[in-house]
């Protein structure tokens, strides 16, 4: 009989060591492999998120070394009654909704033609699905060099369809443009994203529910809006979910493509608080202002869950 490696570890174990393994339970087993896991989550989430909240009741500057005061919701009182950051809210209100908006359109039109299975599907699906996977630094600085009003060939585009001189807009130069410039970009970026997450819900319909719809002589407009759009909405209210929760946030595209600018039309919550922690360090300020962002998207998302949990359960 082979001596594995298992039996010769088996004898060298003192016999005490050996009593103290065999009772172990198999819930004390489990903990002993999780426990690495949730001090490594409590050390990187929890405690600086318990530290931010701690600095959101101070004056603290991080490039000052002076000692620290305690001046209670100040900070909080100061950021809800600055109009600055109610514009740079209103930007994120405006790029978060568009954003979703058209996502959602053309992400469930493409899922819907996709899901018809027509000759050369997984190709343009493949190609639908690239720019997804390029990287945010990539996009911007592609879709910056599209943009120039003298050689970008949006500009040329945009001539070609309504007449205009190339050289006398610039998406991303001009006040009333730019927000749109960056919703667009983002849109291009992120419908694949939406598209796959309905085309997963296309597929799980039972093809048995439209044969039945068929036989009871519905029309195809009639099962797109009792069979298909009902047991697709889940999923679409997930991809809602998602893309406004990574929209909320978003930083780094914006900052390639205007970097917040022209003036602060495009200054979103996320770029004004980085500027506040940063570039005028400002830190228990932009403490306060972190948390109140993340109260607003951990409120919203929660009741948008609970929603989304009853369309589920319909």
């Amino acid at each position: 009989m082979t001596d594995t490696v298992i039996d010769r570890a088996a004898r060298a174990t003192p016999p005490s060591v050996a009593r103290r393994v065999r009772g172990v339970s198999d819930r004390m087993l489990a903990w002993i492999f999780v426990a690495p896991t949730i001090f490594l989550l409590l050390s990187i989430n929890i405690f600086p998120l318990i530290w931010t909240i701690n600095l959101s009741f101070t004056n603290y500057k991080a490039n000052r070394n002076r000692p620290v005061e305690y001046i209670g919701f100040e900070n909080y009182h100061r950021i809800l009654t600055d109009k600055d950051v109610w514009l740079t809210m209103q930007a994120t209100a405006h790029f978060l909704f568009w954003t979703i908006f058209f996502q959602v359109l053309i992400g469930f039109a493409l899922a819907w033609l996709i899901n018809r299975k027509f000759k050369g599907n997984d190709l343009w699906t493949t190609l639908i699905v690239l720019p997804m996977m390029l990287s945010p630094a990539v996009v911007g600085n592609f879709w910056t060099f599209l943009y120039q009003p003298q050689i970008g060939l949006f500009n040329y585009v945009v001539s070609f369809f309504t007449g205009a001189d190339p050289s006398s807009f610039s998406m991303i130069g001009q006040v009333n443009l730019a927000p749109w410039a960056i919703v667009i970009v983002d849109t291009w970026m992120w419908t694949p994203f939406i598209m796959l997450i309905c085309l997963a819900g296309l597929r799980s319909i039972p093809d048995y529910i439209y044969e039945a719809a068929e036989v009871d002589r519905a029309s195809k407009w009639r099962q797109f809006w009792t069979i298909t759009i009902p047991m697709a909405l889940p999923f679409l209210m997930l991809a809602v979910l998602f893309r406004g929760i990574e929209n909320f946030k978003m930083f780094d595209l914006v900052v390639l493509l205007t970097g917040g600018g022209p003036g602060s039309t495009t200054e979103l919550t996320s770029i004004n608080l980085k500027r506040e922690a940063f570039e005028k360090w400002r830190t228990g300020y932009a403490s306060a202002y972190a948390i109140i962002l993340f109260v607003t998207v951990f409120g919203l998302a929660s009741i948008y869950v609970k929603a989304l949990n009853k369309v589920k359960e319909r």
